[in-house]
């Protein structure tokens, strides 16, 4: 029997996983064993679980799945080394302060997911990147350059392999916005959001 495990308008945290200094949406879910850290996690967005994000903005209705980084801790390449010791110095006992510029240097160069993106398994996405609204990074790709809205970026580095519509579509769902519909205009159009062709008919009517 399959379990039908039910969310909310607060946000849903397996007990194994962290979260700090963070916003979490409404109806978020955030699987087992994931850090997020000093990111805004938009309304009905999820990980999978294994999942470590920092210092990022996630969209509303992204489907993050297991084993995703986001955003992974860059080193400082122009010191003679760089090794944590020369930032994380109280762990090293080298000094009883941090080096501070160097996290403020990372918190710099964020990370930015549009809505309803899907990042597959495995997959990382580099420092300062942006990701389109509607696009989908496939499984184990390293994105090292911003992709755009309804692009499929796939390998390492990622590079585009397609979009998921034509552009007439693409421009008619980021000019709908259906991601910022409160929780009644949802429900009272989950069949249309389920259908390409009746999403496209119910937008053209309301203009």
């Amino acid at each position: 029997m399959t379990e039908h495990r039910l969310l909310s308008e607060q946000p849903t945290i397996d007990p194994s996983s962290t979260v700090i200094d963070s916003y979490l949406g409404s109806w978020t879910d955030i699987g087992l064993n994931t850090k997020i850290e000093e990111t805004e996690f938009g309304d009905y967005s999820y990980t999978d679980g294994d999942a470590t994000i920092i210092y990022s903005t996630i969209g509303k209705f992204c489907s993050i799945a297991s084993h995703v980084r986001i955003n992974p801790g860059n080193h400082p390449m122009w010191r003679v080394t760089q090794h944590h010791l020369t930032y994380r110095r109280i762990r090293y006992r080298f000094s009883d302060t941090d080096d501070d510029t160097i996290f403020d240097w990372r918190r710099e160069n964020r990370v930015t997911i549009g809505h309803d993106v899907w990042i597959g398994h495995s997959a990382t996405v580099m420092p300062g990147v942006t990701i389109g609204t509607g696009a989908v990074v496939g499984a184990g790709a390293v994105v090292t350059k911003d992709v755009e809205p309804y692009t499929i970026a796939v390998g390492v580095p990622a590079r585009p392999l397609r979009r998921r519509f034509s552009d007439p579509i693409i421009k008619d769902f980021l000019k709908s916005q259906w991601w910022n519909w409160d929780r009644s205009q949802l429900e009272e159009h989950f069949h249309e959001l389920c259908d390409v062709d009746s999403f496209l008919k119910l937008i053209h009517e309301r203009r």
